[in-house]
């Protein structure tokens, strides 16, 4: 019986751990194989392969046009903004992600972001390791307890938060329009009834949308303008979902008091204006990470692949339903 190939395409760690679920799956027909660290062409390392592993390597429609034989690209990540998915529907090709498997790790970071900017840890840190010693340092502030935060959409995150926003006596205000008033009250939540609502009343705003081409700069200078210039903008979506430029200039206009993002629009420079300013906190698109959400990923895209290829079924976290699965 020939083996169906899986080429693991710039994924950190060794595939012990793959290997031993294959095993105690009893799948024996799919060989895993991982991509020398320094292979930089795709074309070339899969030509062979019936499916591919990434995070965030892009996937363009010329890559997917060459590889004749991919049946199944199984991405250890959320978001699938760096696949050509008309392009993999086109050639049959199933796409698949790994829904809610660091929720927990994102909202703990989340709500860590706020705390850091309700009580400018952070900052201060930077201003005493300079030889400083202020406690007034920086902008005013004020309890969290009786605020408002906004929520810009209402998936396994959010819902994670829930509990811990609650026990920090935060009022949560969400838009989401596919979920009703009665629906978000059951977390304890209120409905926005318009964006513009939510960015009009929010005290802390939080973004949690995918990267789709309506979210693309869905904060600009539009939307900067309407909110309070007390307020606080949290990201740890996507970078583009901000206008990178415009939130420089609301930062430095004190339009805004102050921002947290753990993504910036260009991850491949790793530069952004951003660093330069003094009321804002960075991490490094790190609040996914954990030893318990890196197994977790890993399970759950090796569980994708083994479906499509060892099984020939649908996978259960296929992303582009249109696909036909032989």
């Amino acid at each position: 019986m020939a083996k169906k190939k899986v080429l693991y395409y710039h994924i950190d760690g060794h595939l012990d751990f793959e290997n031993a679920l294959l095993r105690k799956w009893g799948v024996a027909d799919i060989d895993l194989v991982e991509a020398e660290k320094t292979t930089n062409n795709m074309i070339e390392a899969a030509r062979d392969a019936d499916g591919l592993v990434v995070e965030y390597q892009p996937i363009s429609r010329e890559i997917i046009g060459r590889l004749p034989r991919l049946k199944i690209i199984s991405l250890q990540a959320i978001g699938v903004d760096n696949i050509d998915l008309q392009a993999a529907t086109e050639h049959g090709i199933c796409v698949t992600n790994c829904p809610g498997f660091c929720s927990e790790e994102v909202a703990l970071h989340t709500v860590g972001l706020i705390i850091d900017l309700a009580r400018k840890i952070t900052l201060l840190d930077r201003t005493v390791r300079s030889g400083g010693w202020d406690p007034l340092y920086g902008y005013r502030t004020h309890r969290l307890s009786g605020r408002t935060i906004g929520l810009y959409f209402f998936g396994s995150i959010p819902k994670m938060m829930m509990p811990l926003l609650k026990a920090l006596n935060l009022k949560v205000l969400v838009y989401a329009p596919t979920k009703s008033a009665r629906f978000l009250a059951g977390y304890g939540a209120e409905k926005a009834e318009s964006f513009d609502e939510l960015l009009r009343r929010s005290d802390i705003l939080s973004l949690h949308c995918p990267l789709i081409e309506s979210t693309v700069h869905l904060i600009s200078d539009r939307e900067l303008k309407m909110m309070k210039k007390s307020a606080f903008l949290i990201n740890s979506a996507r970078g583009r979902v901000v206008d990178e430029a415009a939130l420089v200039r609301a930062l430095k206009a004190g339009e805004i008091q102050a921002a947290a993002v753990d993504v910036i629009e260009d991850e491949t420079t790793e530069q952004s204006a951003l660093f330069g300013l003094e009321n804002t906190v960075i991490t490094p698109h790190a609040a996914f990470i954990s030893e318990d959400s890196y197994y977790a990923a890993r399970r759950i895209a090796l569980e994708q692949l083994v479906q499509r290829l060892s099984k020939n079924l649908r996978p259960a976290n296929l992303v582009n339903h249109q696909v036909k699965v032989n």
